[in-house]
């Protein structure tokens, strides 16, 4: 089964866990709490239809008021202040339910609204936290730089601290602003920004709902259509570096699963190409330097051009097969994919040709090292296995003897 499809599953298999274990959690506390409070409230009413003569339609009538008014107790909602407050809850998928179109008008258009707003505020909030994050990390290089410290380099470690730490920072920010305007505990005022900005939007504590705030405290309301665009982007910001990363696993692998297909099928069309000189390819690969004991161990047609055409098909094939186990000979020139920023197709194509010169000269020349090859970037004459220990599919190495197989971590 292809790794995107266990990831996929596993993912799936997570995600249900998870949810019956907060399923589970979330009645334990809640339940027992939720029970009690019916059953208060449930007498209380009583207690009230008993005091004031009400009758049950009486009642019901009384409730549907109080709830129809409850949004109007904060004072006017469809100003202009509020229906930019109504507007952010929207795009932001927020949402808290302290104000919803009456209007039929307002209810399509509010439909038409989220749908080309929302992928837009998506997409400008992670490229922000794209850009950000940049940022930051040119700003800790350059720091580190000037300390002196023995490596410069920014690693996803001090990124994932330096956005953790802004998360915390902004939340507890804004837990002080609104706990000091909205006279809130600040464990209240913390909890509302974290639902806030995680556009979870519960509506159970919502800014800007009481004395005619909108109305009356522009500066406040100023400072809530900040804060909130503001730690959006932060958790925007954060989401980008550590989220961002893992849902595009799928993609890459499958990337790189063409790349590695387009490989070895160029590298058959090659071997095929060259039959028709597989005699002296044979020859050539039986006293080539580089030890290969005949063309079958190399697993390609060889041809061409003798030895060094046999050489250059069978080092395609390890090639091939050295990209797909995300390891590389030294002679290849590897370029680690950290240091390249994950990105594959990044190893360079002329390392590859390169290297077939280098065995084409090696055929006709002396087998200790190219002439266009580096100082410590050499074929090596030590005549150790290339079979790696940890990858161990890399059978197209054991016809080159004389490479020395540098692998990455996997």
């Amino acid at each position: 089964m292809k790794r995107q499809n266990v990831r996929t599953l596993a993912l799936i298999m997570c995600t249900f866990t998870y949810l019956l274990v907060g399923a589970a959690v979330f009645d334990a506390l809640e339940s027992e709490g939720e029970t009690e409070e019916r059953r208060r409230l449930e007498a209380r009413s009583q207690e009230l239809r008993s005091k004031y003569n009400l009758s049950a339609a009486g009642f019901r009538e009384l409730e549907w008021v109080v709830l129809k008014l409850k949004p109007h107790k904060a004072g006017v909602q469809w100003k202009f202040a509020g229906s930019f407050y109504f507007a952010i809850t929207v795009i932001t998928t927020i949402g808290y339910g302290h104000a919803a179109p009456s209007t039929d008008g307002g209810k399509v258009f509010c439909m038409i609204y989220a749908l080309l707003g929302i992928p837009l505020t998506l997409v400008m909030f992670q490229s922000l936290g794209e850009r950000i994050n940049t940022f930051v990390r040119y700003l800790l290089h350059r720091a580190k730089k000037c300390l002196g410290m023995r490596r410069a380099e920014v690693s996803m470690a001090n990124m994932v601290a330096i956005g953790f730490f802004s998360c915390i920072s902004t939340l507890c920010i804004g837990a002080a602003a609104f706990s000091y305007y909205e006279r809130w505990s600040f464990f209240h005022a913390y909890y509302y920004c974290f639902i806030t900005l995680t556009t979870i939007g519960f509506g159970d504590y919502v800014a800007l709902q009481k004395d005619e705030a909108l109305q009356n405290q522009p500066q406040y309301v100023a400072f809530s259509f900040v804060y909130i665009l503001t730690g959006l982007t932060v958790i925007g910001a954060f989401l980008n570096l550590v989220v961002l990363r893992f849902m595009t696993m799928n993609a890459e692998d499958e990337k790189r699963d063409a790349e590695h297909r387009a490989l070895l099928s160029r590298a058959g069309q090659g071997g095929g190409g060259g039959g028709g000189g597989g005699g002296g390819g044979r020859q050539g690969a039986e006293t080539s330097p580089l030890g290969a004991p005949a063309a079958s161990t190399v697993g390609m047609g060889l041809g061409g051009g003798g030895g060094g055409g046999g050489g250059g098909g069978g080092l395609r094939n390890v090639y091939a097969e050295v990209l797909h186990f995300q390891s590389m000979c030294s002679c290849l020139w590897y370029k680690s994919r950290e240091k390249l920023q994950y990105s594959i197709p990044m190893i360079i194509p002329r390392d590859l040709s390169t290297s077939d010169t280098c065995v084409e000269q090696q055929s006709r020349s002396s087998p200790g090292r190219c002439p266009q090859t580096p100082s410590k970037r050499c074929f090596c004459g030590a005549r150790r296995s290339a079979i790696s220990s940890v990858s161990t599919g890399l059978h197209s190495l054991s016809a080159f003897q004389g490479l020395v197989k540098r692998r990455s971590s996997v």
